[in-house]
């Protein structure tokens, strides 16, 4: 049988029953071969994780450039988990940007208090817990992590 790619390939349709083999005849010529098939595939593959990494490192470099201009710390914990968090810090401090000022009433000093507070949560895997808040929850999830980071005593110890 010649496929869709022009390559001649011998299938055994003997599994198939009687009524059904010209069908799936057909509907095999109109597909390429395995071979051409698993080579898109692959190709594919590979121009997806092309674009992806591509896409990573623009958004990295965005968020190492918005990082210095803003004075944001540098984040700490596992070396895998430093660039994703630095990455959904950035993501989500714009978002919020957007929401709060730019669409909402915040003046540049309700923002500048707001910064101040992001600037003193440094754990990467903070910032990667909150990828999918939305920007508007910013000022209260930055308040809980504080408060948490003050260290509320528990008397039950």
């Amino acid at each position: 049988m010649e496929h869709a790619c022009s390559h001649r390939v011998d299938h055994d349709l003997s599994n198939r029953p009687a009524d059904k083999r010209a069908g799936f005849a057909r509907w095999l010529a109109s597909k390429d071969c395995t071979d051409c098939w698993k080579a898109a595939r692959d190709a594919d593959s590979e121009s997806k994780e092309k674009w992806l990494a591509e896409k990573r490192a623009e958004e990295q470099e965005a968020a190492a450039t918005w990082a210095k201009q803003f004075d944001m710390p540098q984040l700490e914990g596992p070396a895998k988990a430093l660039d994703w968090g630095e990455r959904s810090r950035h993501q989500l401090m714009m978002a919020a940007h957007t929401a709060l000022v730019v669409e909402g009433s915040w003046d540049e000093a309700d923002w500048a208090e707001l910064e101040e507070k992001a600037r003193s949560i440094t754990r990467a895997g903070w910032w990667i817990d909150q990828r999918d808040a939305e920007g508007t929850d910013l000022l209260e999830l930055l308040d809980a992590a504080t408060e948490a980071d003050r260290g509320t005593e528990n008397p039950f110890r």
